[in-house]
């Protein structure tokens, strides 16, 4: 399975969508709190030219935030990014 980083904050509500969502496929992921060490706001920075979180890595691949991550859902080409095979139509965005 690829490796899986995200970059965020702890009141960030577009953070914990993206995470909800991995978690609901079942994907493990390192989260980097970026308000917790602006060493690692200087690496999102340098990795993603944005200043937006959250920013979602899978292996070298730029997701990008929330929005990017469950387009890619939609139009079912997560699954194969994170290499899952399973159906997960089930999926409903939190309100």
């Amino acid at each position: 399975m690829p490796q899986v980083i995200i970059y965020s904050t702890q009141i960030c509500p577009y953070c914990i969508r993206a995470k909800q969502l991995l978690q609901h496929k079942g994907v493990t992921y390192a989260e980097k709190m970026i308000d917790q060490d602006r060493g690692l706001m200087r690496e999102m920075l340098e990795r993603s030219q944005r200043r937006t979180v959250p920013q979602i890595f899978i292996d070298d691949y730029h997701v990008g935030g929330y929005d990017e991550l469950a387009e890619l859902d939609s139009l079912g080409k997560l699954d194969p990014l994170l290499g899952i095979n399973a159906d997960h139509d089930d999926w409903e965005e939190p309100t």
